[in-house]
This record gives C-alpha cells, sequence and structure tokens, in this order.
C-alpha cells in the first residue's frame, strides 16, 4: 500500500494543536490547569470548544488508521510487545520524570509544597500517596497528567488485536466492508446518532476522568473512532468518498458548531425571564448535544477529506516533524507548565506572557529533541524513538535531500 503522507501530516498538526491546547489552559477563566494566570480570557472558552470536540478523536483515529496500514502481514504478538514497548516505556519515565515537574510547579503554586525540586522529587519517586489536593492525581502517589494518551492507545490496541481474527473472518471482512462503503448521508448520520446516544447516555453516567478504570464515557467514544479508523485504513473507496466529499462535510462541521456555541452563549447570557414561554419546554441540552455529535463526527471527516486531497504527498519536512511528534507531545505541557509558573510571577502583561509560554515551549521541545533525544542512544526508548534513528529521519529539517517518507512504523502514537 502506497505511504499515506497525509496521515503522518495530520498526526503532526494534531500534536502542534495540543500545545496550543494546553497553553490556553493557562489562561482560560475558571480553569483547572496545574497553573492559572492572573491574565484570563472569556472568549478562550468558545475556542476550546471548536477545537475540543475533535482533537482527541482525531488522535485516536490517526492511531487506528496507522495501524490499520501497518499491521497487515506482522505477527501479533510481535506487534503487541512492540507497541507495548513504545507505549510503557515512555509512560513510566514520563510519570517518574517529566508529569513530577508539573506536579511540583502545581503544588508551588497551591501553597502545598514546600519549595526544593531535589526534595520532591526523591519523596514523589517513592510512589507513596500525598495528602489531597497537594496536586493532582496526589492520592495515588504519582500522575500521568497528559500521558493518559498512551495508556488508553496502549489499552485499544491490545483489545483491538484480540479482535483481529473475528475482524479477519468472512462475517468479519463483510461487516468491516458494509462500514466503510459510502453511502451519503450514512457516512455522516449513522455514527453521528451512535456518538449522540453516547453523549445522552454514558457522559450523564460517567463523566470524563481520564483515569482508564471507569471513564466508559470515553471508552466508548475513543474506542469507536480508533476502530472505525482501523477499519476503513486501507479501504481507497471510503478515501475517494471522503475527498470528494471535503467541502459538504466542512459545511455540515461549521454549520453544527455554530448550533452549539450559539446554544452555549444562549445559556449564558440570556436571562431565562426574557425566554419566550413557548421555548422554555424546548430540549436544548439535547439539542446542544446532537450538535455537538454531528459536529465531532464532520469535522473528523472534513479534516480527513481535506488532509486526503491536499497533505497526501511528499514533503521534506515530514519525516523529521513525524520522528519528532512523541518527544515533543511527552515533554510540551511539562514546559508549558514550568515556564508559565516562572512567567506569571513577573506580570509581563495579556499579550506578552501567553506569547512567551508557547514560543518557550515549542524552542524548548525542538532543542531537547535535536540536542540530547535523538542524539543520545539511551534517551531514545525513553521518548517513544528506535534505538537507532531509521536513514528517514537521520537528517535534521534542514538538510539536503531528505527522504520521501518516514518508515511504517515510524511512530507508535
Amino acid at each position: 500500500m502506497p505511504r499515506r503522507h497525509d496521515i503522518d501530516a495530520l498526526r503532526v498538526f494534531a500534536f502542534a494543536i495540543l500545545i496550543l491546547y494546553h497553553a490556553s489552559g493557562v489562561y482560560q477563566i475558571d480553569s483547572d490547569f496545574h497553573v492559572v494566570s492572573s491574565y484570563q480570557y472569556g472568549w478562550l472558552d468558545f475556542v476550546r470548544i471548536v477545537f475540543n470536540r475533535w482533537r482527541m478523536p482525531l488522535l485516536f483515529a490517526i492511531s487506528g488508521i496507522a495501524i490499520g496500514i501497518s499491521l497487515p502481514g506482522k505477527h501479533p504478538a510481535r506487534f503487541a510487545a512492540s507497541r507495548t514497548w513504545r507505549l510503557l516505556l515512555p509512560l513510566a519515565f514520563g510519570m517518574l520524570f517529566i508529569v513530577s515537574i508539573q506536579a511540583y510547579c502545581e503544588g508551588i503554586s497551591k501553597g502545598t509544597l514546600e519549595p526544593g525540586f531535589a526534595a520532591f522529587l526523591g519523596r514523589y519517586l517513592q510512589l507513596r500517596p500525598w495528602p489531597e489536593g497537594t496536586f493532582t492525581g496526589s492520592t495515588h502517589g504519582v500522575t500521568w497528567n497528559h500521558l493518559w494518551y498512551l495508556a488508553y492507545l496502549w489499552v485499544y490496541t491490545l483489545v483491538l488485536l484480540a479482535l483481529t481474527p473475528s475482524l479477519s473472518s468472512r462475517h468479519g471482512r463483510s461487516l468491516q466492508s458494509w462500514l466503510a462503503r459510502p453511502r451519503h448521508g450514512l457516512l455522516l448520520l449513522l455514527p453521528a446518532c451512535v456518538f449522540f446516544g453516547y453523549l445522552m447516555m454514558l457522559k450523564p453516567r460517567f463523566p470524563e476522568t481520564h483515569a482508564l478504570v471507569g471513564d466508559w464515557y470515553l471508552h466508548a467514544e475513543y474506542f469507536s473512532v480508533f476502530l472505525l479508523g482501523y477499519i476503513v485504513a486501507r479501504q481507497e473507496d471510503f478515501w475517494d468518498k471522503l475527498r470528494k466529499s471535503r467541502w459538504p462535510m466542512l459545511a455540515v462541521a461549521i454549520s453544527s458548531i455554530s448550533v452549539e456555541l450559539a446554544l452555549k452563549w444562549a445559556g449564558q447570557s440570556l436571562p431565562v425571564e426574557h425566554v419566550p414561554e413557548m421555548l422554555r419546554h424546548v430540549p436544548w441540552g439535547a439539542i446542544e448535544r446532537a450538535a455537538r455529535a454531528l459536529y465531532m463526527w464532520s469535522a473528523l471527516l472534513a479534516i480527513f477529506g481535506w488532509g486526503y486531497a491536499v497533505l497526501n504527498r511528499p514533503m521534506r519536512w515530514l519525516p523529521y516533524a513525524t520522528e519528532a511528534v512523541y518527544p515533543w507531545y511527552v515533554l510540551h505541557q511539562s514546559l508549558i507548565v514550568l515556564i508559565a509558573w516562572w512567567l506569571i510571577p513577573m506580570r509581563l502583561g495579556p499579550w506578552w506572557e501567553p506569547a512567551l509560554v508557547i514560543a518557550l515551549t515549542i524552542a524548548g521541545c525542538l532543542l531537547l529533541h535535536e540536542i540530547l533525544i535523538r542524539r543520545v542512544a539511551p534517551l531514545r526508548p525513553l521518548f517513544g524513538l528506535k534505538l537507532a534513528p531509521s536513514a528517514s529521519t537521520r537528517r535534521s529539517p534542514g538538510g539536503n535531500k531528505p527522504p520521501v517518507g518516514a518508515s511504517r512504523d515510524g511512530t507508535a502514537l
């Protein structure tokens, strides 16, 4: 199967958006982020909604597609062992030595910890519970914060591998072909109805926790897009239909998010007494959830359709960026928290502070990856990279004659 450059590029863009999204948590009103600035912006709530509805489903769908492309022809046990190594080792290392920076900065900013990172880390590495409220996840001793994605992806990968014999059976192949066959309206409506059902039935009972155990609403949503990504990965008719439908899908996405944001604004801004009596009995909550489900799915289809149409070609920067995704993902939130914690007391202003947080985070990820992680062999597996750099990623972005694509197993994400 030809290299899918668009999937690699969308993965890079999705993780770039993740950096901006997590940085915005420092400046959101009523934020529960690890450190919070005194500069806060109400409009960020609406911007974050626009991205939040599809950013993580996009990453899980991309991971499912990547496995669907790379898994055939590989031994399932060896594939599982490789994924376990490349997901759980960075998770364990990150929890102990990268995320601990976030816990320390959060505890200092809350006043629940005494200054002195070395003393804190010595206590943190004992893996003993902390008093409740010391930092996010303190009652468990250690926390994974943004690295929860690695644990979820590992579990979903093992579940998918367990389902592979059934999916490969005659009935399984028929079901996959039926699901992936383009059907105009059904392509949009059927999955959106499923996600609407999750919002109505699971989300009220199982709020989002990112704790893996008991997080049933997120599991339903994320594993569904992960599995669908795996199913459609090699279905050329599906991708051709998606490319042709990219404009209608974009229009549906814009319309549905407009409805959700309008209802959110009305709920915050319009006093109940100003709402006509006949409109007070309309199930606005269900309408908002329907718009949310439709937006999430149509946005995914639009993103993949536009990516397939525009990005499915060799690009000089893509092999290097594909390798950089994993280390940048592990590093970025700890750098955001550390830099924001350092800058906030300086009161640099409502524009300089967030600009510097973003710029220094990007610079820190770039320098740590380029100077240390990719060049020091023992560090590579700790950040999800293979022990030896492949030929496709040895050169820096400005090097001469970069290859047209990274290896198919170039990233575990």
